[in-house]
């Protein structure tokens, strides 16, 4: 078998008007995230990190934010787009290690179910997503904004 490692990396704003989606789990705040998807930071930054272990270019090259076939589309579309690409060339998907970063809301009790729609299409068990804040520091310590990190394993 041959080995390859991706990393990924997303980042958006919270604002006003927008549900918060995180793994493809709407989750009850006052604020979503902005962006030309549903700017869901966790399935983005897992994209990417399948995209670039594969050797594809990155998400915004793949889906992107100037197609208005993509506006408000949801990342675990985009998800199974990645999924499918992979496929096209023989790969499979070890695992996935995801941190999410950001002060509230409190996500532990939805981890479980962003598991389920990520293994549902990604077809991997071995996911895993751990999550943390910035201890009051910089802009996800100030409520600002969230950030996602994932590390894909693929094989062929």
């Amino acid at each position: 078998m041959r080995y390859k490692i991706g990393i990924g990396y997303d980042v958006h704003k919270f604002v006003k008007g927008r549900k918060l989606i995180l793994g493809g789990i709407n989750i009850p705040h006052t604020k979503g995230l902005e962006g030309h998807s549903d700017a869901d930071v966790l399935l983005h930054s897992i994209c990417d990190a399948l995209l670039g272990a594969a050797g594809f270019r990155d998400i915004g090259n793949q889906f992107p934010n100037t197609d208005p076939s993509y506006k408000n589309i949801s990342s675990l579309i985009l998800l199974d787009k990645t999924y499918k690409l992979l496929k096209s060339k023989r790969y499979k998907i070890e695992n996935i290690d995801s941190m999410l970063i950001l002060e509230e809301p409190k996500i532990n009790k939805y981890i479980d179910a962003m598991k389920k729609n990520i293994t549902r299409t990604v077809k991997s068990e071995n996911i895993s997503i751990k999550a943390t804040t910035s201890e009051g520091l910089g802009f996800t310590g100030q409520k600002k904004g969230c950030v996602a990190y994932s590390v894909a394993l693929i094989y062929k």
